[in-house]
């Protein structure tokens, strides 16, 4: 039987890559996001490769009260959601002191709420039913405090946090929850968030490789999954316990300075 997937941020990026390897595998899918002709788009490229169902809904996931608006749509659809794939997020750079409200509070709502909603939302019936899977994508970031992008940082080590716990809650079901952490990947995300000038983003991975590692990693039943790193990355990340804060706060703040 065919597992549909629901997944958020799915029209572009690693989102939308997720949504294409599912659809590979046979599976249907609930694509979500605001650009709904990137949405149509893709469903029907989708649906004439991989003769799979595709429902779309274009959503704004920074208001409150989209989640459960996505719930109750699916819900009236008749459609069971067996994995939940809470990809939506976006970043934004600048001092803390100097960004919007406005722009840090709609960080706040998309990364942590609605990740938050959706999950909470939908967790009750995979427990009823004793099956489904969760894919939560976080970041790298989620490793350390982020200097010109403070807020991000902390949503992402919430987001992190949040599903590690939920998946040890949940240990002794079939449920499984996974937490995708990628590096600087090739997508939007650092034009949107104009970090595209900074050493950070000079190399990026592809999209697909991330997603995939997810995706697998999601299947198989993985707590956590770093993908995109290079081997001086990789490095860096298992100095951090080691390192003094100060010095880790100065060089995660030099590698985010727009040159």
């Amino acid at each position: 039987m065919s597992k549909t997937a629901l997944i958020t941020g799915a029209s572009s990026g690693i989102g939308k890559e997720l949504a294409i390897i599912h659809a590979q595998r046979g599976g249907n899918l609930v694509l979500v996001a605001r650009r709904i002709e990137k949405l149509n788009e893709l469903k029907l490229d989708i649906e004439k490769q991989y003769n799979v169902k595709v429902e779309v809904i274009s959503k704004d996931l920074t208001q409150l009260n989209a989640p459960q608006e996505i719930y109750d749509e699916v819900k009236e659809k008749g459609i069971q959601v067996d994995y939940l794939i809470n990809n939506a997020g976006f970043g934004g750079h600048g001092k803390f002191h100097e960004r919007s409200l406005e722009e840090d509070l709609a960080m706040i709502n998309l990364n942590v709420v609605a990740l938050t909603l959706l999950t909470k939302l939908y967790l009750p019936g995979f427990v009823a039913r004793n099956s489904g899977k969760v894919l939560n994508v976080s970041s790298t970031a989620s490793f350390m405090p982020g200097p010109l992008q403070a807020v991000y940082f902390a949503t992402k080590s919430y987001v992190t946090f949040l599903s590690n716990a939920i998946a040890e809650e949940l240990h002794d079901t079939n449920i499984t929850v996974t937490n995708l952490m990628p590096g600087a990947t090739e997508t939007e995300f650092a034009k949107v968030s104009k970090m595209d000038k900074t050493d950070l983003f000079e190399n990026t991975v592809s999209a697909h490789s991330v997603a995939l590692d997810g995706y697998n990693g999601m299947i198989e039943g993985k707590l956590d999954v770093v993908s995109g790193l290079k081997p001086m990355q990789k490095v860096m990340m298992r100095m951090i316990p080691f390192t003094p804060k100060k010095m880790v706060l100065k060089q995660i703040r030099q590698m985010q300075e727009v040159n």
